[in-house]
């Protein structure tokens, strides 16, 4: 299968050196700095860069390892010290595109659960969007401020080498509930920048550090409430979520409260936290909480995560929730195929970025075909998330991908099948010193007044070799991500 290296146009063989001529320009600079360096001092910063990780705190919990009392193991997520490096030009068209589809994503979301004119249309089916579970009922009618459902978008975008052999950029994911990840963005920018001053003065990179300020002004402009300075908290369902280093992390960074569901409680309408203080009056919530869990009166009966009243303060338009209640129904993996159409059809524009091509199960014609090349595919269930439930054919046993095929004839609305891409590579440090490892990138986009980012995201590696699967959850690392400036 063809490859695509981030840095060489030729890759080296393990522990050789690469000529200049097979470094790709805008790493030129960078692959000069590394050759120039000790492996000694730097495995010493590798060895540092553990020790500050595992001392801050920045572990992901893996629900499928289990410690001797039953519960998650904490992870580190290894951090590796070669940047992912993108080109100022390459950057620019990236940005058009993620607003380009962020848009369409938040008009969608606001069509179905108002005039639903593109079900009336024919360029989604209806069934689609009625039988899909994250589409909730509750929200039909309800306005939402400025129309914004999905306020922090995670879209993971992956690059393989196309008919030429170079390089082009697809979206693999939307990720429009809870993305998670920014939080390993911004300590990866400060670890390079702690290990590796001189890089930085050596590299004109774009900054990412004033992500926590973007957010806040993003939640703040969000407000239903009049008040020029409304109170935003961050909702999180507690210390033994996967992702709670990034909910305290995240609060203590815009400067706002941290809660849980026990912490608020809703009056007349209206939503407040309990402080030493009395009661304080809450106008925005960027909460970390699904659906499921956010309202007991609503939603899940049983759920102590949420708060009593939530929904009814809500439909109200007495607090904002971000993202908005049935934000999945457009990032649900069966509406992803459609999302090109959304941006003709909502914006009157072609993509700028494109999907992978996706065969939908539920499709005779498209379950035959997937059935028939289960080895050759990767397939995925429509709800699943975290590298859990797919199967990636290539890689697969003859008894799991026979597994995958009861499965996929038991329930064909349950999957989509997608072509096994061959993701770009990025030079990574390995126990057997500097290899190509399977890359992605996380852009995190934010809407609010406007749509805007921080230049680069969060790049995963997938650290075992050939793998493509780069989640935390499967033992995937991260890269910082450097946008260079013109």
């Amino acid at each position: 299968m063809r490859q695509f290296d981030e840095m060489y146009s030729r890759l080296p063989a393990v522990g050789d050196a690469a000529d200049s001529e097979d470094v790709r320009p805008h790493y030129q600079a960078y692959a000069q700095w590394l050759k120039a360096q000790d492996p000694q001092l730097m495995a010493a910063r590798r060895e540092e860069a553990e020790m500050i990780f595992r001392r801050v705190g920045i572990t992901f919990a893996v629900y499928g390892d289990k410690d001797e009392d039953g519960s998650g193991t904490e992870r580190l997520i290894p951090f590796d010290l070669i940047p992912r490096v993108i080109a100022a030009q390459e950057w620019a068209r990236m940005e058009a595109g993620l607003v380009q589809r962020v848009t369409a994503l938040n008009r969608f979301i606001h069509d179905v659960y108002h005039e639903q004119d593109i079900l009336r249309a024919g360029v989604v089916p209806r069934e689609q969007i009625e039988g899909n579970a994250q589409f909730r009922p509750e929200m039909v009618g309800v306005d939402v401020p400025r129309q914004i459902y999905s306020h922090i978008s995670g879209i993971d975008i992956v690059r393989a080498p196309d008919s030429a052999g170079q390089g082009e950029y697809y979206v693999l994911e939307d990720n429009l509930r809870v993305p998670s990840g920014v939080s390993y963005m911004l300590e990866d920018r400060k670890m390079m920048m702690r290990l590796f001053p001189e890089l930085f003065s050596q590299h004109r990179v774009a900054p990412v550090a004033h992500y926590p300020d973007l957010l806040l002004e993003t939640l703040r402009a969000s407000s239903p409430a009049t008040t020029a300075e409304p109170t935003v908290v961050v909702l999180t369902p507690g210390m033994y979520n996967s992702a709670y280093f990034e909910h305290a992390f995240l609060a203590q960074q815009m400067g706002v409260e941290l809660v849980e569901g026990q912490d608020l409680f809703v009056k007349d309408q209206f939503v407040y936290m309990r402080t030493t203080r009395g009661p304080r009056r809450v106008d925005v919530i960027y909460r970390r909480v699904d659906d499921d869990f956010l309202d007991p009166q609503v939603f899940r009966p049983t759920s102590t995560l949420g708060c009593a009243g939530l929904m009814a303060a809500y439909k109200a338009g007495h607090v904002a929730i971000c993202n908005a209640v049935g934000t999945g129904v457009a990032d649900d993996k069966s509406i992803y195929p459609y999302v090109p159409d959304m941006i003709r059809f909502y914006l009157g524009e072609e993509p700028i970025l494109k999907n992978v091509p996706t065969y939908q199960c539920r499709k005779p014609d498209d379950l035959k075909y997937t059935l028939a090349h289960l080895k050759d595919l990767v397939v995925k269930e429509v709800h699943g998330a975290g590298g859990y439930g797919m199967l990636v054919g290539p890689a697969a046993t003859k008894a799991e991908i026979e597994r995958f095929r009861g499965a996929l004839l038991a329930n064909p609305e349950g999957y989509i099948a997608q072509p096994t891409l061959s993701l770009s590579t990025c030079p990574t440090y390995v126990d057997s010193g500097i290899a190509p490892r399977h890359i992605d990138l996380r852009p995190f986009v934010l809407s609010g007044r406007t749509v805007q980012m921080v230049p680069g995201g969060l790049t995963r590696v997938a650290l075992k070799e050939g793998s493509l699967v780069v989640n935390s959850s499967q033992g995937g690392g991260t890269k910082d991500t450097w946008v260079l400036q013109d």
